[in-house]
Protein backbone atom coordinates (compact mmCIF):
# COMPACT_ATOMS: atom_id res chain seq x y z
CA UNK A 1 0.00 0.00 0.00
CA UNK A 2 1.10 3.55 -0.61
CA UNK A 3 2.11 6.25 1.82
CA UNK A 4 -0.64 8.67 0.80
CA UNK A 5 -4.04 9.30 2.30
CA UNK A 6 -6.17 9.30 -0.85
CA UNK A 7 -9.56 7.61 -0.42
CA UNK A 8 -10.01 3.98 -1.36
CA UNK A 9 -12.52 4.55 -4.16
CA UNK A 10 -12.86 0.79 -4.71
CA UNK A 11 -14.54 0.38 -1.32
CA UNK A 12 -18.20 -0.66 -1.83
CA UNK A 13 -17.83 0.15 -5.55
CA UNK A 14 -18.18 -3.37 -6.94
CA UNK A 15 -21.70 -2.59 -8.19
CA UNK A 16 -20.85 0.93 -9.36
CA UNK A 17 -21.30 1.91 -13.00
CA UNK A 18 -18.11 2.67 -14.92
CA UNK A 19 -19.10 6.30 -15.40
CA UNK A 20 -18.55 9.76 -13.91
CA UNK A 21 -21.73 11.86 -14.13
CA UNK A 22 -22.48 15.55 -13.55
CA UNK A 23 -25.07 17.79 -11.94
CA UNK A 24 -26.96 20.63 -13.60
CA UNK A 25 -26.97 23.22 -10.80
CA UNK A 26 -25.72 24.12 -7.33
CA UNK A 27 -27.88 21.50 -5.59
CA UNK A 28 -29.00 17.98 -6.49
CA UNK A 29 -32.57 17.90 -7.81
CA UNK A 30 -34.97 15.16 -6.72
CA UNK A 31 -34.89 13.69 -10.23
CA UNK A 32 -31.09 13.67 -10.27
CA UNK A 33 -30.98 12.08 -6.81
CA UNK A 34 -33.37 9.32 -7.92
CA UNK A 35 -31.29 8.60 -11.02
CA UNK A 36 -27.95 8.61 -9.17
CA UNK A 37 -29.28 6.36 -6.42
CA UNK A 38 -30.65 3.82 -8.90
CA UNK A 39 -27.66 3.95 -11.27
CA UNK A 40 -24.79 4.14 -8.72
CA UNK A 41 -22.20 5.90 -10.92
CA UNK A 42 -18.65 5.62 -9.58
CA UNK A 43 -18.50 9.38 -9.09
CA UNK A 44 -19.20 12.93 -10.30
CA UNK A 45 -17.47 15.95 -11.84
CA UNK A 46 -18.08 19.60 -10.93
CA UNK A 47 -18.11 22.68 -13.17
CA UNK A 48 -18.53 26.43 -12.66
CA UNK A 49 -22.32 25.95 -12.88
CA UNK A 50 -22.16 23.87 -9.68
CA UNK A 51 -20.09 26.32 -7.64
CA UNK A 52 -21.03 29.33 -5.49
CA UNK A 53 -19.25 29.13 -2.12
CA UNK A 54 -17.05 26.61 -0.28
CA UNK A 55 -19.94 25.77 2.07
CA UNK A 56 -22.39 25.21 -0.81
CA UNK A 57 -19.88 23.00 -2.68
CA UNK A 58 -19.23 20.97 0.47
CA UNK A 59 -22.98 20.50 0.99
CA UNK A 60 -23.40 19.44 -2.64
CA UNK A 61 -20.52 16.96 -2.44
CA UNK A 62 -21.72 15.49 0.85
CA UNK A 63 -25.15 15.03 -0.70
CA UNK A 64 -23.70 13.23 -3.73
CA UNK A 65 -21.67 10.92 -1.47
CA UNK A 66 -24.76 10.27 0.65
CA UNK A 67 -26.84 9.35 -2.43
CA UNK A 68 -24.38 6.67 -3.61
CA UNK A 69 -23.59 5.61 -0.05
CA UNK A 70 -19.80 5.89 -0.16
CA UNK A 71 -16.87 8.28 -0.34
CA UNK A 72 -17.09 8.47 -4.12
CA UNK A 73 -14.71 10.35 -6.45
CA UNK A 74 -15.66 14.01 -6.94
CA UNK A 75 -13.64 15.40 -9.83
CA UNK A 76 -12.82 18.98 -10.80
CA UNK A 77 -10.51 20.81 -13.22
CA UNK A 78 -8.47 23.11 -11.00
CA UNK A 79 -5.23 23.74 -12.89
CA UNK A 80 -4.89 27.48 -12.35
CA UNK A 81 -4.75 29.97 -15.19
CA UNK A 82 -7.74 29.73 -17.55
CA UNK A 83 -8.83 26.32 -16.29
CA UNK A 84 -10.01 26.87 -12.74
CA UNK A 85 -13.52 26.13 -11.52
CA UNK A 86 -12.80 27.67 -8.11
CA UNK A 87 -12.14 31.33 -8.83
CA UNK A 88 -11.07 34.47 -6.95
CA UNK A 89 -12.09 36.36 -4.93
CA UNK A 90 -13.54 33.41 -2.96
CA UNK A 91 -10.67 31.08 -3.80
CA UNK A 92 -7.04 31.78 -4.61
CA UNK A 93 -6.02 32.44 -8.21
CA UNK A 94 -2.92 30.80 -9.73
CA UNK A 95 -0.90 31.38 -12.88
CA UNK A 96 -1.11 28.89 -15.75
CA UNK A 97 1.34 25.98 -15.82
CA UNK A 98 3.61 27.56 -18.42
CA UNK A 99 4.73 30.22 -15.95
CA UNK A 100 6.06 27.55 -13.57
CA UNK A 101 7.74 25.79 -16.49
CA UNK A 102 9.44 29.04 -17.50
CA UNK A 103 10.85 29.41 -13.96
CA UNK A 104 11.99 25.75 -14.01
CA UNK A 105 13.87 26.24 -17.29
CA UNK A 106 16.06 28.82 -15.57
CA UNK A 107 16.03 27.38 -12.03
CA UNK A 108 14.49 23.93 -11.63
CA UNK A 109 14.53 23.83 -7.78
CA UNK A 110 12.74 27.19 -7.64
CA UNK A 111 10.20 26.16 -10.31
CA UNK A 112 9.46 22.95 -8.41
CA UNK A 113 9.23 24.77 -5.08
CA UNK A 114 6.74 27.35 -6.41
CA UNK A 115 4.74 24.61 -8.11
CA UNK A 116 4.69 22.60 -4.87
CA UNK A 117 3.32 25.54 -2.88
CA UNK A 118 0.60 26.02 -5.51
CA UNK A 119 -0.31 22.31 -5.60
CA UNK A 120 -0.59 21.98 -1.83
CA UNK A 121 -2.73 25.13 -1.60
CA UNK A 122 -5.05 23.85 -4.34
CA UNK A 123 -5.28 20.48 -2.56
CA UNK A 124 -6.18 22.17 0.72
CA UNK A 125 -8.96 24.22 -0.93
CA UNK A 126 -10.35 21.19 -2.74
CA UNK A 127 -10.42 19.06 0.39
CA UNK A 128 -12.16 21.82 2.35
CA UNK A 129 -14.95 21.73 -0.24
CA UNK A 130 -15.25 17.93 -0.35
CA UNK A 131 -13.49 17.49 -3.70
CA UNK A 132 -11.06 14.55 -3.78
CA UNK A 133 -9.91 14.23 -7.42
CA UNK A 134 -8.21 16.92 -9.54
CA UNK A 135 -7.85 16.66 -13.32
CA UNK A 136 -4.29 18.01 -13.10
CA UNK A 137 -1.36 17.99 -14.02
CA UNK A 138 -1.34 18.64 -17.78
CA UNK A 139 1.52 16.57 -19.25
CA UNK A 140 1.09 17.75 -22.85
CA UNK A 141 4.35 18.99 -24.37
CA UNK A 142 4.09 22.44 -25.92
CA UNK A 143 4.92 22.78 -29.61
CA UNK A 144 4.82 25.66 -32.10
CA UNK A 145 1.57 24.27 -33.54
CA UNK A 146 -0.16 23.51 -30.21
CA UNK A 147 -3.75 24.73 -30.27
CA UNK A 148 -4.67 27.45 -27.77
CA UNK A 149 -7.06 25.05 -26.02
CA UNK A 150 -3.87 23.67 -24.40
CA UNK A 151 -1.51 26.62 -24.92
CA UNK A 152 -0.22 28.04 -21.63
CA UNK A 153 -1.70 25.11 -19.69
CA UNK A 154 1.37 23.10 -20.76
CA UNK A 155 4.51 23.57 -18.64
CA UNK A 156 7.11 23.58 -21.37
CA UNK A 157 8.19 22.51 -24.85
CA UNK A 158 10.89 20.42 -23.16
CA UNK A 159 9.57 16.94 -22.33
CA UNK A 160 12.06 16.48 -19.46
CA UNK A 161 10.80 19.61 -17.69
CA UNK A 162 7.16 18.57 -18.22
CA UNK A 163 8.00 15.09 -16.90
CA UNK A 164 9.80 16.28 -13.77
CA UNK A 165 7.21 18.90 -12.88
CA UNK A 166 4.29 16.56 -13.62
CA UNK A 167 5.67 13.84 -11.36
CA UNK A 168 6.28 16.34 -8.55
CA UNK A 169 2.70 17.64 -8.84
CA UNK A 170 1.33 14.08 -8.67
CA UNK A 171 3.39 13.38 -5.54
CA UNK A 172 2.15 16.56 -3.85
CA UNK A 173 -1.50 15.81 -4.62
CA UNK A 174 -1.24 12.23 -3.40
CA UNK A 175 0.46 13.25 -0.15
CA UNK A 176 -2.26 15.91 0.32
CA UNK A 177 -5.11 13.41 -0.08
CA UNK A 178 -6.12 14.44 -3.62
CA UNK A 179 -6.21 11.96 -6.50
CA UNK A 180 -4.35 13.42 -9.52
CA UNK A 181 -5.34 12.79 -13.14
CA UNK A 182 -2.59 13.28 -15.73
CA UNK A 183 -3.86 14.51 -19.07
CA UNK A 184 -4.25 14.18 -22.00
CA UNK A 185 -2.57 10.81 -22.53
CA UNK A 186 -0.68 10.11 -24.86
CA UNK A 187 -0.23 13.86 -25.58
CA UNK A 188 -2.31 16.75 -26.91
CA UNK A 189 0.60 19.02 -27.84
CA UNK A 190 0.59 18.24 -31.57
CA UNK A 191 -3.15 18.77 -31.99
CA UNK A 192 -4.02 21.80 -34.09
CA UNK A 193 -7.75 21.69 -33.30
CA UNK A 194 -9.87 21.99 -30.16
CA UNK A 195 -11.37 18.58 -29.37
CA UNK A 196 -14.31 20.30 -27.68
CA UNK A 197 -15.35 21.44 -31.16
CA UNK A 198 -13.90 18.92 -33.64
CA UNK A 199 -11.73 15.81 -33.85
CA UNK A 200 -8.02 16.71 -34.04
CA UNK A 201 -5.91 14.51 -36.31
CA UNK A 202 -2.22 13.99 -35.62
CA UNK A 203 -0.08 12.47 -38.38
CA UNK A 204 3.24 12.35 -36.50
CA UNK A 205 5.18 9.10 -36.58
CA UNK A 206 5.39 6.86 -33.53
CA UNK A 207 9.12 7.63 -33.34
CA UNK A 208 8.46 11.37 -33.17
CA UNK A 209 5.82 10.92 -30.45
CA UNK A 210 8.08 8.60 -28.46
CA UNK A 211 10.83 11.23 -28.49
CA UNK A 212 8.54 13.94 -27.21
CA UNK A 213 4.87 13.42 -26.36
CA UNK A 214 4.97 10.05 -24.59
CA UNK A 215 7.94 10.94 -22.36
CA UNK A 216 6.21 12.82 -19.50
CA UNK A 217 3.43 10.20 -19.30
CA UNK A 218 5.95 7.34 -19.26
CA UNK A 219 8.03 9.13 -16.61
CA UNK A 220 5.03 9.29 -14.27
CA UNK A 221 3.62 5.87 -15.24
CA UNK A 222 6.91 4.09 -14.64
CA UNK A 223 7.69 5.87 -11.35
CA UNK A 224 7.11 4.43 -7.87
CA UNK A 225 3.70 6.17 -7.74
CA UNK A 226 2.71 5.24 -11.31
CA UNK A 227 -0.07 2.82 -10.36
CA UNK A 228 -1.63 5.36 -7.98
CA UNK A 229 -2.08 8.06 -10.63
CA UNK A 230 -5.13 8.28 -12.91
CA UNK A 231 -5.00 9.46 -16.52
CA UNK A 232 -7.42 11.10 -18.95
CA UNK A 233 -7.43 10.01 -22.59
CA UNK A 234 -7.08 12.38 -25.53
CA UNK A 235 -9.93 12.56 -28.06
CA UNK A 236 -7.42 12.62 -30.92
CA UNK A 237 -7.00 10.48 -34.02
CA UNK A 238 -3.30 9.55 -34.12
CA UNK A 239 -2.92 7.99 -37.55
CA UNK A 240 0.28 6.14 -36.57
CA UNK A 241 -1.53 4.48 -33.64
CA UNK A 242 -4.98 3.79 -35.12
CA UNK A 243 -6.01 5.26 -38.48
CA UNK A 244 -9.71 4.59 -37.83
CA UNK A 245 -10.51 5.52 -34.24
CA UNK A 246 -9.65 8.32 -31.82
CA UNK A 247 -7.53 7.16 -28.90
CA UNK A 248 -10.44 7.12 -26.40
CA UNK A 249 -12.26 4.53 -28.53
CA UNK A 250 -9.21 2.59 -29.75
CA UNK A 251 -8.56 -0.74 -28.02
CA UNK A 252 -5.32 -0.97 -30.01
CA UNK A 253 -4.20 2.48 -28.84
CA UNK A 254 -5.09 1.83 -25.21
CA UNK A 255 -3.59 -1.67 -25.04
CA UNK A 256 -0.49 -1.17 -27.20
CA UNK A 257 0.46 2.43 -26.48
CA UNK A 258 -1.01 3.52 -23.12
CA UNK A 259 -0.82 0.23 -21.23
CA UNK A 260 2.02 -1.28 -23.29
CA UNK A 261 4.55 1.24 -24.48
CA UNK A 262 3.94 4.07 -22.00
CA UNK A 263 3.44 1.53 -19.21
CA UNK A 264 0.47 3.26 -17.63
CA UNK A 265 -1.31 0.93 -15.21
CA UNK A 266 -3.55 3.32 -13.27
CA UNK A 267 -7.22 4.18 -13.72
CA UNK A 268 -7.95 5.47 -17.24
CA UNK A 269 -10.79 8.00 -17.57
CA UNK A 270 -12.11 9.06 -20.96
CA UNK A 271 -12.13 12.76 -21.69
CA UNK A 272 -15.69 14.16 -21.76
CA UNK A 273 -17.78 12.03 -24.14
CA UNK A 274 -20.03 15.01 -24.88
CA UNK A 275 -17.20 16.86 -26.66
CA UNK A 276 -17.77 17.24 -30.39
CA UNK A 277 -14.58 15.34 -31.29
CA UNK A 278 -16.46 12.05 -30.93
CA UNK A 279 -19.73 13.08 -32.65
CA UNK A 280 -19.10 10.97 -35.75
CA UNK A 281 -18.65 7.78 -33.72
CA UNK A 282 -22.08 7.37 -32.16
CA UNK A 283 -24.52 8.85 -29.67
CA UNK A 284 -23.58 9.43 -26.03
CA UNK A 285 -24.68 6.04 -24.65
CA UNK A 286 -22.81 4.30 -27.48
CA UNK A 287 -19.67 6.39 -26.92
CA UNK A 288 -19.66 5.63 -23.20
CA UNK A 289 -20.08 1.91 -23.81
CA UNK A 290 -17.46 1.92 -26.59
CA UNK A 291 -14.88 3.77 -24.49
CA UNK A 292 -15.20 1.12 -21.76
CA UNK A 293 -15.09 -1.65 -24.36
CA UNK A 294 -11.90 -0.10 -25.78
CA UNK A 295 -10.18 -0.21 -22.38
CA UNK A 296 -11.06 2.98 -20.53
CA UNK A 297 -11.95 2.20 -16.91
CA UNK A 298 -14.40 5.10 -16.66
CA UNK A 299 -16.47 7.10 -19.14
CA UNK A 300 -16.72 10.81 -18.27
CA UNK A 301 -19.91 12.76 -18.98
CA UNK A 302 -19.86 16.48 -18.19
CA UNK A 303 -22.97 18.16 -19.62
CA UNK A 304 -25.30 17.49 -16.66
CA UNK A 305 -28.43 16.80 -18.74
CA UNK A 306 -30.81 14.41 -17.00
CA UNK A 307 -32.26 12.76 -20.12
CA UNK A 308 -28.77 12.11 -21.51
CA UNK A 309 -27.63 10.59 -18.21
CA UNK A 310 -30.70 8.33 -18.11
CA UNK A 311 -29.71 6.92 -21.51
CA UNK A 312 -26.01 6.68 -20.60
CA UNK A 313 -26.50 4.65 -17.42
CA UNK A 314 -28.48 2.04 -19.36
CA UNK A 315 -25.58 1.58 -21.78
CA UNK A 316 -22.65 1.62 -19.36
CA UNK A 317 -21.51 -1.59 -17.65
CA UNK A 318 -20.40 -1.89 -14.05
CA UNK A 319 -16.74 -1.40 -13.24
CA UNK A 320 -14.58 -4.24 -14.52
CA UNK A 321 -12.53 -6.36 -12.17
CA UNK A 322 -9.38 -4.71 -13.53
CA UNK A 323 -10.80 -1.24 -12.91
CA UNK A 324 -11.61 -2.16 -9.29
CA UNK A 325 -8.04 -3.44 -8.83
CA UNK A 326 -6.61 -0.24 -10.28
CA UNK A 327 -8.84 1.86 -8.02
CA UNK A 328 -7.53 -0.10 -5.05
CA UNK A 329 -3.87 0.37 -5.93
CA UNK A 330 -4.40 4.13 -5.66
CA UNK A 331 -5.69 3.93 -2.11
Amino acid sequence: MSHNNVSDFSKDADTAKAVILSVEGVTVSDAEAALFEAANPLGFILFARNIETPEQVLTLNNRLKEIVGRDCPILIDQEGGRVARFKPPIWRGYPAGQMYGAIAEVDMPRGLAEMSTRTKQIAQELRASGVNVNCDPVLDVLRPETHDVIGDRAYSEKPDIVAEMGLAVCRDYLSSGIQPIIKHIPGHGRAMADSHLELPRVDASLEAMRELDFKPFAHVAQSDIGAQVWAMSAHILYTAIDAELPLTLSSKGIADILRGEIGFDGVLVSDDVSMKALDAYGDLPQLCADSIEAGCDLALYCAGKLDEMRAIVKAVPNLTENALKRLQSGA
